[in-house]
């Protein structure tokens, strides 16, 4: 067990550590999500408000899932000579996607909801997430724009 654990990198334990963590955590977000959606349809809740909630729920268990994959590819490999800036250009954009994918849907699933209950005074909570959610992007371009590219 201890030559087990001298040949595997302290950097490539932690990853491995990290991305169980996270792929437990997505995992408990989509049995959470399946159940709670199955309890609110038992309850009498109506269809379309108990799909959105699980969507939403998955699109957040997407989102930490994409985190522990990223965690998993990029840091437990053999290669220690990795350069930061290749690893961003590499992972970002995907992580950054999923995370506006998320971001944008809970903003629209926001503004639907206050358009049914006529809460038109509280669509500015949507709309600043949607905003940030186009910064995000914005910034994401930029950075990939400014970054040096491989060689």
């Amino acid at each position: 067990m201890r030559d087990l654990i001298k040949s595997i990198p302290v950097r490539a334990m932690f990853a491995r550590l990290f991305s169980l963590v996270f792929f437990v955590l997505a995992f408990s977000l989509v049995f959470t999500t399946v159940v709670e959606v199955i309890g609110q349809l038992r309850d009498g809740e109506q269809l379309m408000q108990a799909l959105i909630k699980g969507v939403n729920g998955s699109v957040i268990a997407l989102a930490v899932y994409e985190l522990a994959m990223v965690i998993r590819s990029e840091y437990s490999g053999r290669s220690e000579s990795h350069d930061v800036v290749t690893m961003l250009r590499r992972t970002l954009p995907r992580f950054i996607g999923t995370v506006c994918v998320a971001m944008s849907l809970e903003g629209l699933i926001m503004i639907i909801k206050y358009s049914q209950l006529d809460l038109a005074g509280n669509l500015y909570y949507p709309v600043a997430i949607i905003a940030s959610t186009a910064m995000l992007l914005t910034a994401l371009g930029i950075f990939l724009k400014m970054a040096p590219r491989e060689a």
